[in-house]
């Protein structure tokens, strides 16, 4: 969702990460805040990126599903995985451009888990060397790093294995890919907003938040179903 390479990840849509100053701050940085009521600031952009944020001053280009999109991962996919070996511990297609009939930003969204994102060293000159050029770096959010890749156009965002954004953007996928009503609600929203006029991708990511928020409000209400049937009922007492 960063406004440079129109990254979107789920819960930097709701969360404001502060400055931290000591570990017990630590514990504060994911502060929940209203996106859609208080976007994100030029500030906060330009502390997250490396270089400046670039401004689109215009609307923001959505287009039709693409069924080359999932080659376009695969072989992407392939490429991280040649260079990375076995550190790459998980390597999934996220994003709009993941489900099938929904418009998108013409990007292909990759989540990469490692052992530690926030151990640079260990995985980003390996994927430098093979194209990618890292340019978010957010210590405070889960040691959130995003590589970009072009062409074709890629963000790739790094993780720590099991870190709890992986969950949330791939159950927001496979969510939109099963349901068809939030899928055209996602859709109409997206086309609507795209229509005006932004200075930064960021801003019009933040504008999703209330529709991300109910959506995934019902795919994690789905998800966490299944799971209450099978527990036992409580006797009567």
């Amino acid at each position: 969702m960063i406004d440079k390479v129109g990254v979107e990840p789920l819960s930097r849509l709701y969360c404001l990460r502060l400055r931290p100053e000591s570990l017990v701050e630590r514990s504060l940085v994911m502060t929940r805040r209203d996106r859609a009521r208080e976007p994100m600031t030029e500030a906060e952009l330009r502390e997250v990126t490396l270089g400046a944020p670039t401004e689109v001053n215009g609307r923001i280009l959505l287009v039709d599903y693409d069924p080359q999109w999932p080659v376009l991962f695969e072989r992407e996919a392939a490429k991280i995985r040649a260079a990375l070996g076995e550190r790459a511990l998980l390597v999934e297609h996220a994003g709009s451009t993941s489900v099938p009939g929904l418009m998108a930003k013409p990007i292909i969204d990759i989540i990469v888990a490692v052992a530690d994102s926030g151990d640079e060293p260990a995985y980003v000159p390996a994927l430098e060397a093979a194209g990618y050029q890292l340019l978010i770096r957010e210590p405070e959010w889960e040691q959130h790093r995003l590589l970009k890749g072009n062409p074709p156009e890629v963000n790739m965002h790094v993780f720590s294995m099991g870190a709890r954004e992986i969950s949330r953007m791939l159950t927001m996928r496979d969510w939109l890919r099963s349901n068809e009503a939030d899928r055209e609600l996602y859709a109409a929203t997206k086309r609507e907003l795209a229509s005006r006029t932004w200075k930064y991708v960021q801003n019009y990511a933040d504008a999703k938040t209330t529709v991300i928020a109910e959506i995934m409000a019902r795919a994690e209400a789905a998800r966490a179903a299944p799971v209450r049937h099978l527990m036992p009922s409580a006797g009567p007492g």
